[in-house]
């Protein structure tokens, strides 16, 4: 029980405030496919641009920095894609 209660999360409340009111817009009109992908970018942004001051001192992307990126990005497009998409 110590752990949570010693533990900080770095995520900006306002931040948390507009996930948690954009998946609650998105869950009230049915739209649960774009909730996830509102989930899923919120995920890759604080994943990858909160801990940013680790990839400003390496003063360049590695190849670890920018293959997770990329492969943030083309998963967040397949998923839009896949969720949007209308069947027949």
């Amino acid at each position: 029980m110590e752990f949570f209660l010693t533990t900080k999360l770095p995520v900006p409340v306002l931040q948390i405030i507009a996930l948690l009111t954009l998946l609650t817009a998105g869950l009230l009109l049915g739209r649960t496919k774009v909730a996830v992908l509102i989930t899923y970018l919120f995920t890759l942004y604080w994943a990858y641009m909160l801990d940013s001051d680790l990839f400003n001192s390496l003063h360049e992307l590695n190849v670890f920095t920018s293959s997770y990126l990329g492969f943030g990005l083309i998963v967040t497009a397949l998923a839009a894609i896949g969720f949007l998409a209308r069947r027949g």
